[in-house]
């Protein structure tokens, strides 16, 4: 549950100390109410692994007096791959772990603790007078929120996600699904299986924590299930996500099980994706006219601002691979003709078989991207997918890929060019390709900044180098335990 909005009051300069409690015993109060005694200080790496530190309640409390309220950290730890660092990574010295309060929620999954994410930020103010430190994921997808996306443009968005996962009652010799194969399969939920106990306390801690829950179900895959949650800004979309992962992670754990995310861990059988749905909200009053652009024809019920976004996907979703994409072992799952989007940049209104969906009907549109599995850090991933969007609305970017009602890999040489897919680009087929599309892509590279940029890829080439092993099933194993 968040509880950090009732403290807003408390942190405020204009009050005079005498006036109000202090901000310790006012947290002690508020964190004792709730039964905290940890508090869990929580970042994503960018390798998407999940670190915190513990720190007792008492001391939390006494941290949250300060002017800026954090702990010591360097954001080596950022680029941290098993026991060494990314090239580039190798600065010493400490910055500051800047508690955001407003992510302050109780771990509904773990009595007695709660978590706060933060902003990796300077020590003292750079010579251009910022404190941020620009490789921070929640710096990123926060600045390109509130400058590039509403700032420069007027636009706002709601995310939310879908979440597909494996139960495993084993890891070794090999990973053992809990359950057989079978999409809303009855026999895989009976009521007082382990499975049916695991998923529902899922769905009441998510709850208890206040994060929308619209279903839960059994997904195609042997011991696959999906949770999809709410619409929320992008910001606090990627937090809830990160929220529902150790959520998940952390009640399968109690009961005995492994859940993982990782994108195949059979190759006759679906992969885990984590699919992102987007909403586009333009402040500009005139943007809803369908004819008022020449492209209305290739989807006459998107606004202008829609039609741009979604091209622009579409023109950048291969050198995005690289964000969405970053493991070797996510090209696994994204094949042709089997629901994970397809290996060509298009659109296709309800289509399965397109990486990127049109969703809805006029006025309630929103885009899914089906290409992200759950080895994306979700704060970078959406950063990216919201500074090109948001550059092809701002270029006016025209539609010039239509509507494709099946896969482009089924279609003639007539039908593609009959949607303007004569050219389709084909979408990267190893990390190696992805990383090299996103180097050049000149948009991301304005967007994300040269120094994030060559960061990520040197994070990427080390995790790459982890992750390969000798034969398939120990990658698979390696995966599972990582995901």
């Amino acid at each position: 549950m968040v509880i950090a909005a009732t403290f807003q009051h408390l942190l405020s300069k204009q009050e005079h100390p005498r006036d109000v409690p202090t901000r310790a015993s006012a947290w002690n109060s508020r964190l004792a109410d709730h039964g905290v005694r940890y508090v869990r200080v929580q970042w994503v790496d960018l390798t998407n692994t999940v670190r915190f530190q513990v720190i007792p309640a008492t001391r939390f409390a006494q941290l949250c007096e300060k002017a800026r309220p954090g702990i010591p950290m360097t954001a080596r730890t950022l680029g941290f791959i098993n026991i060494s660092f990314a090239k580039g990574f190798g600065e010493t010295g400490e910055h500051l772990y800047v508690f955001d309060l407003d992510s302050f929620r109780i771990c509904t999954y773990a009595p007695g603790h709660a978590v706060v994410m933060g902003w990796f930020q300077l020590e003292t103010p750079s010579p251009e007078g910022s404190l941020a430190v620009g490789i921070c994921p929640r710096t990123l997808l926060h600045k390109t929120v509130s400058y590039r996306c509403w700032t420069k443009a007027g636009l706002t968005f709601l995310c939310g996600f879908e979440s597909e996962f494996i139960l495993l009652g084993a890891t070794s010799p090999e990973p053992d699904p809990l359950t057989r194969e079978g999409w809303c399969r009855a026999a895989n939920l009976r009521t007082g299986s382990v499975q049916s106990i695991v998923i529902e306390e899922i769905a009441d801690n998510l709850q208890e924590a206040r994060i929308e829950l619209q279903t839960y179900h059994v997904e195609g895959a042997a011991g696959q299930f999906e949770v999809v949650t709410g619409p929320l800004q992008p910001l606090e979309a990627a937090d809830a996500l990160v929220y529902t992962r150790e959520t998940i992670h952390n009640t399968a754990s109690k009961h005995g099980l492994r859940a993982t995310f990782a994108p195949r861990v059979k190759m006759n059988s679906f992969g885990s994706g984590q699919h992102v749905h987007i909403s586009v909200h333009s402040s500009d009053a005139s943007d809803t006219d369908p004819y008022a652009r020449a492209d209305a024809v290739k989807a006459p019920t998107l606004t202008n601002t829609e039609r741009s976004f979604v091209q622009a996907l579409v023109n950048h979703l291969p050198a995005l691979c690289a964000l969405m994409l970053p493991t070797p072992c996510s090209y696994w799952r994204v094949q042709d003709g089997i629901s994970s989007g397809g290996t060509y940049a298009c659109w296709g209104a309800e289509n399965k078989e397109s990486p990127i969906r049109v969703c809805g009907e006029k006025g309630s549109h929103h885009i899914e991207v089906k290409i992200p599995d759950a080895t994306a850090n979700p704060y970078v991933m959406l950063a990216g997918l919201l500074a090109v969007g948001v550059q092809g609305v701002r270029s006016g970017a025209e539609m010039t890929a239509g509507n494709c009602m099946k896969s482009v890999v089924s279609m003639s040489d007539e039908e593609r060019q009959q949607v303007g897919m004569e050219n389709a680009k084909r979408l990267p087929r190893t990390v190696e390709d992805a990383r090299r599309l996103f180097k050049e892509d000149g948009v991301l590279r304005e967007a994300l900044g040269d120094s994030f940029i060559a960061k990520y890829i040197s994070v990427n080439e080390s995790l790459e180098e982890f992750m390969t092993m000798p034969t398939e099933e120990e990658v698979v194993r390696h995966l599972v335990e990582h995901f």
